[in-house]
């Protein structure tokens, strides 16, 4: 279980998130959703170790890892791919998927073109040059090579293509039936809902909702808090 616990972080003297509590339970997809400007990213970056927290704990299996650095969270099993797609681009694709997989994975090449045939095309190819959607195939790919327990995604299908952003999210239902838990912050509401378990809304730093998609049927408020339908 991956436990955030009243947690309170901002930049400077501009506080972002007041006193957010969020699970992450084994195995399950949960949605972290809400406006532009509510704390999703930055929620994602103190998840990730990235950005330390003024007050507030997070547990991994019960064990604090408040203070650590981002290769500790790293090395406890959390995998974070930023907006933006993180990727080396100087750097050939080939080059990046061998960062990416674990020390002595001699597979790693094979298993991220099973997932993505695209970037097999692409091996000696400089990352930088590939178009937006295959360079987020290369960043998500990270997710699948590091064997991470608990995966958080931002907008990974922002600017893409309706084809592509598919094969993402088909990529994220392979993760989480291969038992990752993921915690994807998602501009797509309709598709992450309906690979989610649990669901939280987040509106000006503060959890407005907590609980299952089912629970989010009326569209009404779905609309106060996340400023956008359903459908």
């Amino acid at each position: 279980m991956f436990t955030i616990d009243g947690i309170v972080a901002g930049y400077g003297d501009v506080e972002v998130l007041r006193h957010v509590s969020l699970r992450v339970p084994p195995g399950a997809v949960v949605a972290l959703l809400g406006p532009n400007g509510a704390g999703k990213t930055t929620l994602l970056r103190v998840a990730s170790g990235l950005l330390a927290p003024t007050e507030g704990d997070i547990t991994l299996d019960g064990r604090s890892l408040r203070g650590c650095s981002p290769d500790e969270f790293a090395r406890a099993g959390i995998c974070h791919i930023p907006e933006g797609r993180g990727i080396f681009r100087s750097m050939s694709v080939k080059e990046n998927l061998l960062l990416q997989a674990l020390p002595g994975d001699k597979d790693a090449l094979a298993k991220a073109v099973e997932a993505f045939p695209r970037l097999g095309e692409r091996l000696d190819q400089r990352a930088g040059t590939m178009s937006g959607g295959e360079q987020q195939m290369l960043a998500v790919a990270r997710a699948y090579l590091a064997n991470p327990s608990f995966i958080f995604l931002d907008e990974v299908s922002l600017g893409l293509a309706p084809r592509i952003v598919d094969e993402i999210f088909a990529f994220l239902r392979r993760l989480a039936d291969g038992g990752a838990s993921l915690l994807v912050v998602e501009q797509y509401v309709t598709r992450a809902l309906n690979i989610a378990d649990f669901v939280f809304i987040l509106n000006q730093g503060e959890v407005v909702f907590a609980g299952e998609p089912g629970e989010l049927d009326e569209a009404e408020v779905f609309r106060t808090y996340v400023g956008a339908d359903l459908a």
